[in-house]
């Protein structure tokens, strides 16, 4: 199961954090990613991280304004989301893929490669 939050309402060129805390004892072999979906529109991928945390992706829309990252030991994924633009405006989910791959090098960016879903969080951008 997996339980986000931190979404809320910001003024463009702020931040915000997400957290997604996963349950269970092997959230350590499960890649994660980070979707997002604005109103009227298909959910998109936005960032993700592989299961050792040695490898990460991002969407062109979000490079080098948002940071995902994961501490193992608290079942935990972050968004880190700086610079946020009125286009952020989104529910973020969060998604888990079970990954037994060798090294635990590898990221998901496509919806339908993840196992498990969060229920959203609501990120708004306000001018």
């Amino acid at each position: 199961q997996l339980q986000a939050s931190g979404g809320g309402l910001v003024q463009a060129g702020g931040s915000l954090r997400l957290s997604c805390a996963a349950s269970g004892r092997t959230f350590s072999m499960y890649a994660m990613g980070w979707f997002r979906q604005a109103p009227g529109k298909e959910r998109e991928f936005a960032a993700a991280i592989s299961r050792s945390d040695s490898s990460t992706s991002y969407a062109d829309s979000v490079k080098g304004r948002f940071t995902i990252s994961r501490d193992n030991a608290k079942s935990t994924v972050y968004l880190q989301m700086n610079s946020l633009k009125l286009e952020d405006t989104a529910v973020y989910y969060c998604a888990a893929k079970w990954s037994n791959d060798y090294g635990g090098s590898r990221y998901y960016t496509t919806n339908n490669e993840y196992d498990h879903w969060g229920q959203g969080t609501q990120v708004t951008v306000s001018s």
